[in-house]
């Protein structure tokens, strides 16, 4: 920010403390930053630092009166948002400034059409007759790359794919030409490919339109390509600022130097060609039926997964990578016999791909799976010990109660949690911590093979990085055998021997791991990694050349 622009900050927040529960909780304490015209200031920090609570505040988002401002002011052009009336901030929200959630899918309505969600801010700040909003709704798909917007306005959000759910939240937020926007970890589920588009997307508008923007990220690769200057929060608090490229090249806060590092590093166990093969499937195919008319007959096919042939051997990691809607989870479901498929799938040397699911139960002990969203897949009506002794009840019922919290307690103790924590409940728990309890969970019946579907891809790159020092010596601890999915490049290099590279059911590109980075030789291949590891900070002149 230039001098001129640092004395007539467009944003000026003082000194700002967030309080919970009648200020028994304080999730945010003496936070002050500054935002001039036409600047990106990133707010960096990893869940539960209070970058988002303070990012809420500004608009008075916060569930008020459970939440507090015991200190501070916030400054949006000459007058302090603390201190407006309902009225006066009705103006201000959406209209001067505007805000981009984390995940569309809960932000966008289910019921309302995108013509209808989109034009809503039109109707309400710039009162506009239909077909002025209709014509302007147009404009706005069109400008943030929505393909065919005619086609989608009487689209609903559970019709688009995330990035497009993504780039109607942008068009919602621009839709009155906001001086300020605040983004908060707009790319965070998307993948590499779709985030690069994104933030492109965004820097255009941004020049475009001379619009400042606060982004709110807990990924280091995505401020040194967005943001002039940075602050740095922990534990409610901002403990570094600076221009960009002065934090990381010289950081001053060791917090700041250990989220620098915190991307996952290592190397995956060595490639061992002579291990006993677990799961191996030839020409698999997973097709499902179009159906139209009156009578539903079968037009036409979704080809999922589409003639995949693997293999998978012991102490061996198998990583998919694939941009979403390739097929990936698919594959994986299928190999574990949770969704029907055509061709052989044979495991530990047995056909399995016509066993029912009576057949199926005593093999469901040998073959687990790592779902992406912990918070979405552990009951929160049973206890963290309730969750994982759930799988020793059904396989094996022949432990007394004590036996099997025993084997809780160790599961826990082997994913790094305390024992005692079986008592509690996942929402007391971290999303890091979520995550190793739904690894506990898998690892209590001692499987020979895993299935992790993006098990890191919501995480924060230290906790990224955390779990992938776990799952690698869980594995030589155990010899496991796992089948890795994700988009996530740097996690799949970290873990995986072997990678397929998947698009639209059909496999682009396969080899050892190390061969498929140094030397990837599909266009589609080039371009995920282009994408992913352009908005690395290690790695962002990795292909060049």
């Amino acid at each position: 920010m230039t001098a001129h622009n640092y004395h007539r900050a467009l944003l000026d927040v003082r000194d700002l403390s967030v309080a919970f529960a009648r200020g028994t909780a304080i999730a945010a304490e003496d936070v002050s930053f500054r935002i001039g015209k036409g600047e990106t200031v990133a707010l960096v920090g990893e869940s539960g630092s209070g970058k988002t609570v303070s990012a809420l505040s500004i608009l008075r988002l916060l569930p008020y009166p459970s939440a507090s401002h015991p200190a501070g002011e916030i400054w949006f052009e000459g007058r302090d948002m603390l201190k407006l009336s309902e009225k006066q901030l009705q103006r201000v929200r959406g209209n001067r400034i505007s805000m981009i959630f984390q995940e569309p899918m809960t932000s966008l309505n289910p019921l309302h059409t995108i013509e209808r969600q989109v034009g809503e801010v039109l109707r309400i700040h710039k009162h506009m007759d239909e077909k002025s909003v209709r014509a302007r709704v147009l404009e706005l798909l069109h400008k943030v790359g929505i393909r065919d917007p005619e086609q989608r306005l009487d689209a609903y959000p559970h019709q688009l794919s995330g990035g497009q759910r993504q780039r109607v939240m942008i068009a919602m937020a621009l839709a009155n030409e906001p001086d300020l926007l605040i983004a908060d970890e707009p790319t965070t589920a998307l993948d590499v490919t779709i985030q690069a588009q994104i933030l492109e997307l965004l820097k255009q508008l941004q020049r475009e339109m001379g619009m400042a923007m606060l982004l709110i990220t807990h990924d280091l690769g995505i401020v040194r390509k967005m943001a002039e200057r940075v602050y740095i929060m922990k534990s409610g608090h901002i403990v570094e600022e600076g221009e960009t490229e002065q934090i990381f090249t010289a950081p001053r806060h060791a917090y700041t130097k250990q989220l620098l590092a915190a991307e996952p590093k290592g190397d995956p166990p060595p490639a061992n060609d002579s291990a006993p093969v677990v799961v191996e499937t030839e020409n698999l195919k997973v097709w499902f039926p179009i159906k139209r008319g009156l009578m539903r007959r079968t037009v036409d096919y979704v080809k999922a997964v589409d003639g995949l042939s693997l293999k998978l051997r012991k102490g061996q990691t198998l990583g998919v990578v694939g941009e979403s809607g390739s097929g990936k989870t698919t594959l994986g479901l299928a190999i574990l016999r949770l969704i029907s498929s055509e061709g052989p799938i044979v495991y530990m040397g047995k056909r399995i791909d016509g066993f029912t699911s009576r057949d199926m139960r005593p093999l469901r002990k040998d073959m687990q799976i790592v779902f992406q969203d912990p918070y979405g897949s552990l009951s929160p009506r049973l206890s963290v010990g309730q969750i994982i002794e759930e799988g020793l009840t059904i396989q094996a019922p022949e432990l007394s109660a004590a036996e099997r919290r025993a084997r809780v307690s160790t599961a826990l103790k082997e994913v790094g949690l305390d024992p005692d924590a079986q008592d509690r409940y996942p929402h007391e728990f971290s999303g890091g911590q979520r995550q190793r309890i739904a690894i506990a969970r898998a690892m209590v019946l001692q499987p020979p093979f895993i299935m992790l579907d993006e098990p890191t891809s919501a995480l924060d790159m230290s906790v990224q990085a955390q779990i992938v020092d776990l799952l690698r010596d869980l594995q030589k601890k155990r010899d496991l055998a796992y089948l890795f999915i994700s988009h996530d490049l740097k996690v799949i290099r970290a873990l995986c021997n072997y990678v397929v590279v998947m698009r639209n059911g059909k496999v682009v590109e396969e080899g050892a791991a190390a061969e498929v980075f140094a030397n990837p030789k599909e266009d589609y291949t080039k371009a995920l990694f282009a994408a992913a590891f352009n908005i690395s900070v290690e790695h962002a002149n990795v292909l060049a050349g």
